[in-house]
């Protein structure tokens, strides 16, 4: 019997909004450009949230807030901010509480790639790409959680990977930032838990945007495609839609959570 090959499943259409965040106030990290940080400040608004979105890029960060002010009606309080920098993580959570009175949703979004063989990598490629996509989920938590406990509630929802869980050559530092970023996930959460605060994180493969396109060769993102179920990328806001579930109160009994985006093909 032959298998005939996949077709790839079209995404469904763009989803109303339900006023699932009505009332919240939302900090994202990496909010700046085309990619996950940007969709999930577009869905947050649009479900009703306000919001304060940081970057360290001041022209795209600028860029990012008139666009969801023309796209959402709303337009969001901004921070520059190196999530490197333990100065400017305390920068952006003074400026939270100034914009926002009390933040109810952290959404650790930041993250850096790369390529680079175990034998070839450098001590630099390794340490940044961990400072930026681990150690920054750290620094963020623990300068928001102290303002979540004396509120008695939040939430605070995790950029992880596929690639936490899955061998992929030339991305051990990335792939060890992402497994990083789920043990650390689960571990706040149990700390968090008896202060009413949730901590979760979703595992995406691919998304497709703009600048993926740009870093990624047409025949290795017809590769990534192939491997997942539906045969295609994930739309971004398909991706920011799973992180405004559980930054909800519909994930009000999920903590410590990986959520997986993809079809979790090894």
């Amino acid at each position: 019997m032959t298998i005939p090959a996949r077709r790839p499943v079209a995404p469904p259409p763009y989803p109303p909004a339900r006023g699932l965040l009505a009332g919240k106030t939302v900090v994202i990290t990496a909010a700046a450009g085309t990619g996950i940080g940007y969709a999930v400040a577009k869905r947050a608004a649009e479900e009703g949230a306000r919001l304060l979105i940081s970057d360290y890029h001041e022209r795209r960060l600028g860029e990012a807030a008139d666009r969801l002010a023309a796209e959402t009606g709303h337009r969001p309080a901004t921070q520059l901010c190196d999530v490197t920098k333990e100065s400017d993580v305390q920068a952006l959570r003074a400026a939270a509480d100034r914009a926002l009175d009390g933040v109810d949703v952290l959404i650790n979004n930041a993250g850096l790639g790369g390529e680079a063989s175990v034998v070839e990598m450098t001590d630099e490629q390794w340490s940044r790409v961990l400072d930026v996509t681990l150690t920054s989920v750290f620094r963020m938590s623990r300068a928001f959680l102290p303002g979540m406990y004396a509120r008695g509630g939040g939430a605070i929802v995790n950029n992880a990977s596929v690639l936490g869980w899955r061998a992929q050559a030339g991305q051990a530092h990335y792939a060890a930032a992402k497994a990083g970023v789920m043990a650390f996930t689960r571990c706040a959460a149990i700390e968090a838990a008896g202060h009413g605060v949730r901590i979760n994180a979703v595992a995406p493969s691919i998304a497709m945007h703009p600048f993926l396109a740009k870093v990624t060769t047409p025949e290795a993102l017809e590769r990534l495609a192939a491997q997942e179920a539906f045969g295609r990328p994930a739309e971004v806001w398909e991706v920011a839609n799973a992180m405004l579930f559980l930054a909800s109160d519909l994930s009000s009994y999920m903590t410590g959570e990986v959520l997986s985006v993809s079809s979790q093909r090894a």
